[in-house]
């Protein structure tokens, strides 16, 4: 295959920033180790976009163009949104499942 060996750039939106960092904050005031650990595992899990993107299933809603965005759970509750443009991996959101990310 030939996406094996390909590396990705991985670019995190500001948006999708200040929405990790409010999950992180509302966590934080339950459990400051859980917002700790959420936060590492977004940089892990970004990461490891660099590698292969396409593993994760695509987006499927209504509203989204069919096959634009990719999800990828975090930490059972969050999901990170992505899309793959030629050589980059654009982090576009971070949500949280539980409530209505529409």
């Amino acid at each position: 295959m030939d996406n094996e060996n390909r590396s990705y750039t991985v670019i995190i939106s500001g948006e999708a920033t200040q929405r990790l960092v409010a999950h992180a904050r509302f966590l934080a005031q339950v459990n400051e180790a859980a917002a700790l650990r959420l936060i590492e595992f977004f940089r892990e899990t970004a990461k490891s976009l660099e590698q292969f993107p396409e593993r994760n299933p695509g987006l499927a809603d209504p509203l989204i163009i069919a096959g634009k965005y990719r999800k990828l759970l975090l930490e059972k509750r969050y999901l990170l949104v992505y899309q793959i443009k030629e050589t980059f991996v654009y982090v576009d959101a971070v949500v949280d499942t539980r409530q209505d990310y529409g």
